[in-house]
């Protein structure tokens, strides 16, 4: 069947039959260097997804949401990249024993060209627990790298083998390019809808998030947005449609949400 044709099938599909009970999402720490432990704050709470916004300052990789803020020592490698292999392998080969899936978000603030040859040579140093990407073949492992902000796409869709994938926005969500190379379609609520959380959820906006995440799963990759409010109202919306990952700043309120039945 022609890609498109499948894509259209799916929606309509989605239109005409009750959605299916969605899987978990992945719960997102959103700028989860703020917390008071990197990492090991959203790691305590069971979230399989973290956020790290880094800029490439003489040559390191320091993280920080804003230039201003960078300090030395608080690096992409210090901060996430050692921890976390310490604790897979401690773990027996993963971060959380029986869940597999571990999402490290890269979300590139500085140039993108010089900070994508940064992350990739970092990341190179830690290809035993990275998932690998080779052409469109891919090998899971215990984290998977993705890149968000200033992407280099150029770089990474020319890379023969990498350890990291990128984060698409909307332009690519009907894009037949590989789920290995965008595994994600993530995009800000505010440029997705007029519509800001005032009151119930409008019938059309809520039937454009379901044919958006139709769409994405039709090209088998997961869904985020954010500047989402953190409240059990906007999770309950977001799991409803099928979002795939849900992100908060408050790590114990979406803790507690998704721990409901």
């Amino acid at each position: 069947m022609p890609p498109r044709l499948l894509v259209v099938l799916t929606v309509l599909l989605g239109w005409l039959a009750p959605a299916a009970e969605p899987r978990p999402p992945l719960a997102h720490a959103h700028n989860d260097y703020e917390h008071p432990r990197p990492l090991f704050d959203a790691l305590d709470r069971g979230f399989s997804s973290v956020e790290a916004d880094v800029w490439l300052v003489d040559g390191e990789l320091l993280v920080a949401h804003d230039r201003r803020d960078v300090r030395p020592g608080r690096d992409l490698r210090s901060l996430y990249l050692e921890p976390l292999r310490a604790r897979v392998r401690a773990g027996g080969g993963t971060v959380h024993p029986g869940r597999p899936d571990f999402v490290l978000l890269v979300d590139v603030k500085s140039a993108a060209a010089p900070t994508y040859a940064a992350v990739a040579a970092a990341l190179a140093e830690y290809a035993g627990m990275l998932t690998e990407f080779e052409g469109a073949q891919e090998t899971r492992r215990a984290v998977t790298v993705i890149l968000s902000g200033n992407r280099d796409e150029a770089a990474l869709r020319a890379a023969p083998r990498r350890w990291v994938a990128m984060d698409g926005r909307r332009v690519h969500l009907d894009s037949e390019l590989p789920a290995t190379l965008i595994p994600w379609i993530s995009e800000n609520w505010r440029t997705f809808s007029p519509w800001h959380w005032t009151g119930p959820m409008p019938e059309e906006v809520r039937s454009s998030l379901r044919d958006w995440v139709a769409r994405a799963h039709a090209r088998g990759r997961r869904v985020r947005f954010w500047n989402v409010p953190d409240t059990p109202a906007a999770w309950s919306e977001l799991r409803a449609a099928g979002v795939d990952v849900i992100g908060a700043d408050d790590l114990a309120g979406l803790q507690a949400f998704l721990a409901r039945p």
